[in-house]
């Protein structure tokens, strides 16, 4: 559940589509803005409560557990609880604090791919085909994966400072604060604020990791597809077709940390308290930030929500 949170919005998609390419290049695109809608709501709350563990707000006591071999360990809780924890405190619509700015940045996204997938359609690239060589076939994965490089780099930049206002009302939770209130509200107080830059704290980071998370995964597909599955398979076209998929899945957890540097740097001293002392220092740059959650061991803080054991010695608490 974690891993698909984490993975970028746009670079990947399952297997099939053909319903979207049979509805036309208008009608696809307005198909995929109400898919992409309608997925940011669904996912509202699991990207919620990530983004208060990843900023280190833990409002309720770990419990005693027991792990695979029977022994006894402390959990923090998981995303259900916690959940329920946030109902309590504002009710029902509390799980979609923020979701406003959310849904304005995954449309942003989307339409600005679209621009820029019509502007250089793929259609004048050549595809990857199996009776390519091997030297043909990687020079296509790397054009392939330029353009989608490019589309990604784009559309990130242009959602992200809708992506920074709905961070930021989100993490209000932790000190109760109504500093953003409204979209247009909190542009107005970021740019007099912080003037331009504001509206692009965490966007290097965030870019990086959809860089790396993009050729790793398009690499390691084509390999895979190309050296480790036989062509005599009965089902070698079928494995082909999930293959990228079930990459990105993988390597969304070892980009994860360029996700969570990111999204940290954009509540970090802005006012808010979850992003002051205690939960983090004001950080000078993203790579202070990384070094910081590096030496506290807590790169990977927030990349699952189900079974999260408490930081603490294990002695800490009596053993049968």
């Amino acid at each position: 559940m974690a891993a698909m949170a984490a993975l970028p919005p746009g670079p990947l998609s399952p297997p099939g589509g053909g319903a979207a390419d049979a509805a036309g290049p208008e009608g696809a695109e307005g198909l995929f803005v109400l898919l992409g809608a309608g997925l940011a709501a669904a996912s509202h709350p699991l990207l919620y409560v990530k983004l208060l563990v990843q900023v280190g707000h833990e409002p309720l006591p770990p419990t005693i557990g027991r792990n695979v071999l029977g022994r006894k360990v402390l959990y923090l809780p998981g995303f259900f609880t916690y959940a329920r924890h946030i109902v309590e405190v504002d009710g029902k619509r509390g799980l979609f604090r923020g979701l406003t700015p959310r849904l304005i940045s995954s449309t942003l996204s989307t339409i600005t791919r679209g621009s820029v997938k019509k502007a250089f359609p793929l259609e004048d690239m050549e595809h990857v085909s199996n009776k390519d060589d091997v030297k043909t076939s990687l020079r296509k994965v790397v054009r392939e994966t330029s353009h989608e490089m490019m589309m990604q780099c784009v559309s990130r930049v242009v959602s992200h400072p809708l992506h920074v206002i709905s961070m930021r009302c989100m993490v209000q939770f932790v000190g109760r604060e109504v500093k953003y209130s409204g979209v247009f509200s909190a542009i107005g107080r970021i740019f007099k604020e912080e003037g331009i830059l504001g509206f692009f704290v965490g966007l290097v980071p965030h870019i990086l990791g959809d860089v790396i998370f993009l050729w790793c995964c398009n690499l390691l597909a084509h390999f895979i597809n190309t050296y480790a599955v036989d062509d005599n398979f009965s089902q070698a076209s079928v494995i082909r077709s999930y293959t990228k998929f079930v990459m990105g899945i993988a390597v969304s957890m070892l980009t994860y940390p360029f996700l969570l540097v990111g999204d940290l740097m954009a509540v970090n001293n802005c006012g808010l308290r979850a992003g002051l002392p205690p939960y983090a220092p004001a950080f000078a740059s993203w790579i202070h930030c990384w070094r910081y959650l590096s030496a506290q061991g807590q790169l990977f803080r927030g990349s699952s929500l189900l079974f999260r054991r408490a930081p603490v010695p294990a002695a800490s608490f009596p053993i049968d």
